[in-house]
């Protein structure tokens, strides 16, 4: 699939900027859909990356295996709607990811990580459906200390509206506020509507964005596909229709100030800094993932 960025057509009004299509990126393990950056959108919020990971079916003996890799000057937000992945990192944390709960991983400085199914379900063969994204940080905590938060999925709020059940993943909305905690005012919201459920999204960031993952819906008679990320209007409200059951995800924020670089999994507002991170990644210069040997190199 190509990566498209159209404006949209007048039957949406004024309501939706533009609407990103996914682009298909081959992980080796799977294939995800990847909207953010784009070429004409780098950011929604702080949200500088989102991976939209399967559904995938994985036979016995595979799974995940993401090796050791490093992370500067974001933080990142791993969520499921299905399966299970083991986050290790060099900060010492073992944490199992299940659906429903929020994984928070604070680069700062540094940090170095790994991601694998774990070994029961590598056994049996599993499947897998989420998103990992990326959120930019404010350019004075850029170099903070590297931090891990994990908020199981009974510490997530969920609201019960008509035809749907939304989960505030982070920020405030429809009465309830997350207790994630972010370093810049973010919105993140995941919703399942069921055939025929309409919602109405008010403006509760500067920016925002809804991705359709699963099902289909229309956005102010807007039909999306799955893998399209709908850009709103500052201060539009609009209606999300499903047409199908669907899962769509909700996301913004308040816009970060300044320019980020990003080069493979390191983001920051220096080119310097990238440079330096590279070189330190090359060098052997990271810290390590305790009881993990293998690593991914850095890229040409």
């Amino acid at each position: 699939m190509s990566t498209a960025e159209t404006d949209v057509n007048k039957s949406a009004g004024d309501a939706i900027e533009r609407v990103i299509e996914a682009k298909m990126k081959d992980l080796g393990d799977f294939t995800v859909r990847r909207t953010l950056p784009s070429r004409e959108r780098q950011r929604v919020g702080p949200f500088i990356f989102f991976d939209h990971m399967g559904p995938a079916e994985f036979p016995s003996g595979s799974g995940v295996a993401v090796r050791p890799h490093p992370h500067i000057g974001l933080a990142t937000v791993t969520y499921l709607f299905e399966g299970e992945i083991v986050h290790r990192d060099s900060l010492g944390y073992v944490q199992s990811i299940l659906p429903g709960a929020v994984n928070l991983m604070t680069a700062g400085r540094g940090i170095v990580h790994s991601e694998r199914s774990p070994e029961e379900l590598m056994a049996s063969g599993s499947r897998l459906h989420g998103l990992q994204t990326w959120l930019a940080v404010p350019t004075d905590l850029e170099e903070a200390e590297p931090a891990f938060d994990h908020y199981p999925a009974a510490d997530i709020p969920v609201v019960r509206l008509p035809g749907t059940t939304l989960s505030v993943l982070a920020g405030s909305a429809y009465s309830e506020t997350s207790p994630v905690r972010t370093s810049s005012e973010t919105l993140y919201l995941a919703a399942d509507m069921e055939h025929g459920a309409a919602l109405e999204i008010p403006e509760l960031a500067a920016e925002r964005a809804i991705y359709l993952a699963d099902g289909s819906v229309s956005v102010d008679g807007r039909k999306l596909n799955v893998g399209d990320m709908a850009v709103l209007a500052e201060a539009a409200v609009v209606t999300v229709a499903a047409s199908e059951d669907a899962k769509i995800m909700i996301l913004g924020g308040a816009p970060l100030e300044g320019e980020r670089h990003i080069f493979w999994n390191l983001v920051s507002s220096s080119r310097e800094r990238i440079e330096k991170a590279k070189d330190d990644w090359r060098n052997d210069r990271f810290d390590k993932v305790p009881g993990e040997t293998e690593f991914i190199p850095l890229p040409d």
